[in-house]
């Protein structure tokens, strides 16, 4: 391995080597880093460095990039490359470490993390400083402080001693002691000799500490086992009654290794069955058929005014298992499909003064769509959206418990973890079904949880591991999946990444250990690796535009494996009609009302009742309508039975009139008026006759319709002009509602246009605080704008349109924001200067009085 011949001396020197396609990456994959742009590239590293965006950036590591990380915190600093690569491979070195560690630690380098050559590799030190090992801190590997460090605060005498039992001479001073015990314990025939010698109790004491926690307690006077190592340095205190052990002893008994475990390669997602991919569309499809038919019934269940909110938001626990009983599902399951219908923007609160949930004017406009299309709605909603079901009945960091539809659902992970999924899905042969393990474990290599030292947990209690479960199992509900495997039209939804298809063979080929699609990135400029290096850049998500026409193209597939809506029933003599399959819209409406359901499933059963054949008289129908109708619309006759009921339903339906006087009843035949004022169950409306032909009630008109209905009477309530008062199903829709936004998981990912913008500013502000200034110049004070009168500015403005020189210049713009720019003065004239500016790549003209200072660039 060469270096080159001047190494860079900080995180900005190593950046200034990079080319713009290396910044734009680094910037892309840590998009807080040009939040807002940076004005030049030391204010970039420093930004890099900072304790959170740090912490973000290691947060999105693979596991063995980050245990790569964790090894360069315990290495030395700098630390050549053999060191590292003996950190993570051990003295075997691990033939799929030696391969896979040159793409660490050039993701490393990618995301700002490690900088300098190979004979120097450096961890940022905000980095190091949340990875190495601390009291306060363990090390994820498990290792202590170095023997330097444990015996910082021991007197000399005691180091003396120390050597002296380790079988090394003395020394004059301390230092040259701890450097004698440093090189004995990082020999390993020497500590093979020293360990030889030891106790079996003293062996197994270090066998107990070797992976870590490497602390222990003693007591005032230790047992003889661990005396022994004691006065060896093999245990050396750091408090009272607390002993470590040193890194050096513990790096020996590892063969070298920094971690127990390494995982280079991640682990495959292994499949649990196989499936003819035709078998997995039409499963897919009949569950999409089922996933709007549940939506449909949910809203209809909605129409009227749906349940109240509750005060601090959300539904109310006893509505939600109302709604799971309407819908015949799970809680859980109904709640998901709540869920979804409010971040499609299908139901909303009314906002009234008994606030209620309901159906939006959107839920119309997306009746009257195709069903494929409605189907991607839904689909494309879930893929994005940020709230999350599967939370509904949990505790928040308040104890207090989430509601659906309620605050406190959002995860921003959420859209990334369901990507994610379904790309590993798409990897898999078409009609695969995975073992739901093997995904997860896939998923926690590539994002290892918080605190588990870059190790598989024991649990499955993290965060992406529970979203990952939810996604799977909403998308079988939602038929995105089929039987376990991802459908024709989920791999459309998916779309294509970056023009491949992620289950395509290009696909499979560019995947590398990280599990996805690697491109190459250049790194420092001098910097040389052992081998060539790949860095694994996992497929994001598509841009709204994308995404549309990948929906577009799921809609299109999956058209055809729907079922056709029927224009037909069949009526049969109890009273009966059975739908074969799906209706069409202005038939399903009709039948809605006229009949209830009894049974759902393949073919779907309606019952006609006298209450449901009122109920299609009370939305303007009459009895010639519904024979008319019925007789359209039945591949069999009308039976007998059902036109009797329709005929006697109308024949009393209308005959008592009902209004408002507080509530009056009327009718042509008194006989009628004297048979409800002799029922007992009158005596509540508290009903008497004002004429013979009407009755006045206490009760207001609703009461008294619903009483009389009670009673077996048909009544109709009328206007304030006698007419006959039409009610009419789906009347209660909300305001005009905008579906929730999603909440993003920090910055967004910037696009070409404002990274090309970015990386020009930044390295233009480079360009004028790097650049020397010609020596007549006075220079500006570190990190301010230069500052000069407005004679001067003028002068120098005029003096550069005639020699071409190039200018450093403050200017503060109309919102009082002040920045630099590198320009070359073009003209200069009526207070204005039109000039090229390097820092957005484009001739621009700017007011003189705006320009803060001036300051000439040396040539060159």
């Amino acid at each position: 391995m060469s270096t080159p011949a001047t190494p860079p001396r900080s995180l900005a020197e190593a950046l200034r080597t990079r080319d713009d396609v290396s910044l734009a990456a680094l910037l892309r994959s840590r998009p807080d880093l040009i939040t807002p742009v940076p004005t030049d590239l030391t204010q970039l590293a420093t930004r890099a460095g900072t304790r959170a965006s740090v912490v973000r950036a290691l947060e999105r590591l693979d596991r063995f990039t980050l245990q790569t990380a964790q090894a360069l915190a315990v290495a030395a600093d700098p630390a050549p490359y053999d060191e590292l690569l003996g950190l993570m491979a051990g003295d075997a070195r691990d033939p799929a470490v030696v391969n896979v560690l040159p793409r660490a630690v050039a993701a490393l380098r990618e995301q700002a993390l490690v900088w300098g050559a190979d004979d120097r590799l450096r961890l940022v030190r905000t980095a190091r400083e949340l990875l190495a090992p601390a009291p306060q801190h363990p090390s994820p590997t498990g290792l202590g402080p170095t023997v330097a460090e444990a015996t910082a605060g021991m007197s000399p005498g005691r180091i003396q001693e120390i050597v002296t039992a380790a079988g090394l001479p003395s020394t004059h001073d301390p230092v040259s002691a701890v450097a004698a015990l440093t090189k004995l314990f990082t020999s390993r025939r020497r500590m093979k000799a020293l360990l030889a010698g030891a106790p079996e109790e003293s062996l197994e004491v270090l066998n107990r500490l070797v992976w870590g926690p490497p602390y222990g307690q003693v007591t005032a006077d230790p047992a003889a086992r661990l005396r022994w190592l004691i006065d060896r340095g093999l245990l050396l205190p750091t408090a009272p009654g607390t002993v470590v052990l040193p890194r050096e002893v513990a790096l020996h008994l590892r063969a070298g290794r920094a971690h127990r475990e390494t995982e280079p390669v991640a682990p495959p997602v292994e499949a649990k069955a196989t499936h003819r991919p035709q078998v997995v569309d039409a499963a897919a499809a009949g569950q999409a058929y089922t996933a709007l038919a549940t939506v449909e019934e949910l809203l209809k269940d909605w129409d009227e005014g749906g349940p109240t909110v509750l005060r601090a938001g959300g539904l109310s626990i006893r509505d939600l298992k109302r709604t799971a009983v309407a819908l015949d599902l799970a809680e859980p399951v109904a709640a998901f499909w709540v869920e979804l219908a409010y971040a499609a923007g299908l139901l909303a609160s009314d906002g009234e003064a008994d606030e209620r949930y309901a159906a939006t004017p959107a839920y119309d406009e997306w009746l009257q769509q195709p069903a494929a299309q409605r189907w991607t709605h839904l689909a494309e909603t879930w893929l994005t959206g940020t709230r999350t079901s599967g939370l509904v009945g949990g505790r928040d960091a308040k104890e207090r418990t989430l509601s659906a539809l309620g605050p406190g659902l959002d995860r921003s992970a959420a859209p990334e973890v369901r990507h994610r999924v379904l790309t590993l899905l798409a990897a898999l042969p078409e009609g695969t079904s995975p073992s739901t393990e093997s995904v997860l474990d896939r998923l926690r290599w590539e994002r290892p949880p918080r605190g588990t030292g870059g190790s598989a947990p024991q649990s499955d209690d993290d965060l992406r591991s529970r979203l990952a479960r939810w996604t799977l199992n909403e998308a079988e509900l939602l038929g995105v999946t089929g039987r376990g495997a991802l459908s024709g039209q989920g791999r459309a939804l998916l779309g294509a990444a970056k023009g491949t298809a992620p289950g395509s063979a290009a696909a499979a080929k560019g995947a590398v250990a990280g599990g996805a699609v690697a491109k190459d990135t250049p790194s420092d400029a001098g910097d040389k690796l052992p081998v060539h290096h790949r860095t694994p850049t996992l497929p994001e998500p598509l841009s709204p535009a994308e995404q549309a026409v990948a929906s577009a193209a799921a809609a299109r597939l999956l058209a055809p494996l729907l079922p056709e809506p029927l224009d037909h029933v069949l009526l049969q003599a109890d009273l009966t009609a059975v739908a074969p399959g799906p209706l069409q819209r202005p038939l399903a409406d009709v039948l809605d009302v006229l009949a209830d359901v009894e049974s759902k499933g393949g073919a779907t059963v309606y019952r006609f009742t006298p209450g449901s054949v009122r109920r299609a008289l009370d939305a303007g129908r009459s009895a010639s309508d519904l024979h008319d109708f019925l007789t359209a619309h039945s591949r069999t006759p009308v039976p007998q039975p059902l036109a009797y009921l329709i005929d006697d339903v109308a024949r009393r339906h209308g005959h008592l009139r009902i209004g408002a006087a507080s509530a009056y009843v009327r009718c042509d035949d008194d006989a009628v008026l004297s048979e409800i004022l002799a029922d007992k169950r009158s005596a509540g409306l508290r009903l008497r006759r004002l004429a013979p032909t009407v009755l006045a009630a206490q009760a207001d008109p609703a009461a008294l319709l619903d009483g009389l209905r009670a009673m077996g009477f048909a009544p109709a309530a009328e206007s304030a002009d006698g007419d006959v008062v039409i009610t009419r199903a789906h009347a209660h829709r909300t305001p005009p509602r905008t579906a929730p936004e999603p909440v993003p998981d920090g910055p967004p990912t910037p696009d070409t246009t404002l990274l090309s913008a970015a990386i020009r500013a930044i390295r233009a502000g480079d360009r004028a605080s790097t650049t020397p200034l010609k020596p007549s110049t006075t220079p500006a004070p570190a990190g301010e704008l230069p500052r000069t009168g407005s004679a001067e500015t003028l002068a120098t403005m005029q003096a550069a349109v005639l020699t071409g020189a190039t200018l450093w210049i403050g200017y503060v713009n109309a919102e009082g924001s002040a920045s630099q720019r590198v320009i070359a003065p073009i003209r200069v004239e009526g207070g204005f200067v039109t000039a090229y500016d390097h820092t957005a790549d484009e001739v621009r003209t700017y007011p003189l009085h705006r320009v803060t200072g001036v300051a000439e660039l040396a040539e060159g």
